[in-house]
């Protein structure tokens, strides 16, 4: 999750959280594939793709980048064997936009929490918050909040600190490639961040403020990227908002034939940092097989995308130390 919250109901996670994935059920449409859904307020991620797993009927669904219900914005929604992906996409970048509130701290970070500390906030200008973002930019040690889903000998934090605990956490490393102030007024402060996997929003915002000598709390958050998408800025992948899609699935089969299939992204949209190889004909069946081949001019490390010489995507594989490159996880058919 990317901010906190004291309501039992709303269970904190961080912005590079663990991969949900809904059990999978009898019934349903086998469809493959990624729908970037635009998560609105007050879903949590798992509502959100209970819904729109059911308006697509489809047999089996997941998330990956859970979005507490205080945020919104960029959930992709995967059916199928797009779901085998999700741990790939866990070290995806993130990108967000948050607005922060200067003189304000609470327990949580964010405004469901309960106020802790209050400060007058200084006269301020751009370049005095400039100077504060400078020391945040790049790679930093960050502890992560009590408020946050990590365990502490079997608990969650979240718990912990509900229980009125604090207990000692180990500060990760984050790299924050770009923390761009859109804006501000004499109480609040708008940025553009993009991060690493396992950043804490909230308690960037936190952080900033304490730079700044006042302290801050998230106001509003929205993630507006998620790996190879962009859903807020031109020339980004379309997303669907909920509206969106119920008002899809009422044509469907009327004026737009198919119209909820059509939005659906193929698998290996999700996989465009990795290199792509095409095999020829002879080492298909043996790959699919998954059986290792030796492909010419194939990456000599790390994972790439696997191809059949009619360009259907196959799945992931990765080279041995003899050379050869195996099948990790294939996804077409035999």
């Amino acid at each position: 999750m990317a901010t906190g919250t004291t309501s039992p109901a709303r269970r904190p996670t961080r912005a590079e959280p663990a991969c949900s994935l809904m059990a999978r059920k009898r019934r349903g449409r086998d469809i493959n594939g990624i729908v970037l859904f635009d998560k609105p307020l007050g879903l949590s991620s798992n509502q959100a793709l209970q819904k729109v797993r059911r308006l697509f009927d489809a047999a089996k669904a997941g998330h990956t980048g859970s979005l507490d219900p205080a945020a919104s914005g960029l959930l992709p929604v995967c059916f199928g064997h797009a779901t085998r992906i999700s741990g790939l996409l866990l070290d995806a970048d993130k990108t967000y936009r948050v607005t922060g509130r200067f003189g304000t701290r609470t327990d949580s970070g964010d405004l469901d929490g309960e106020v802790i500390a209050t400060r007058e906030v200084p006269v301020l200008d751009r370049a005095g918050i400039e100077a504060a973002l400078t020391r945040f930019r790049g790679r930093i040690e960050q502890v992560p909040p009590m408020y946050s889903a990590l365990k502490h000998e079997g608990k969650r934090l979240y718990e912990l600190a509900r229980e009125g605990k604090t207990v000692e956490r180990k500060a990760r490393t984050i790299d924050f490639h770009e923390i761009t102030l859109e804006g501000f007024s004499e109480t609040e402060f708008t940025l553009r961040v993009h991060s690493s996997k396992g950043a804490y929003i909230r308690t960037l915002i936190e952080d900033i403020g304490e730079a700044i000598g006042c302290g801050a709390v998230v106001t509003q958050l929205r993630r507006i990227g998620l790996g190879p998408w962009s859903i807020d800025t031109a020339g980004g992948q379309p997303s669907y908002s909920l509206d969106d899609l119920q008002a899809i699935a009422a044509d469907d089969g009327l004026e737009i034939p198919d119209g909820l299939d059509r939005v659906i992204l193929p698998t290996d949209s999700a996989l465009g940092a990795y290199p792509a190889i095409v095999l020829d004909a002879t080492s298909v069946t043996p790959v699919r097989h998954g059986h290792p081949v030796f492909v010419p001019n194939a990456p000599q490390t790390g994972w790439f995308r696997l191809y059949a010489p009619d360009d259907l995507f196959l799945g992931m594989g990765e080279v041995l130390d003899d050379g050869r490159t195996a099948p990790r996880r294939l996804f077409a058919a035999l």
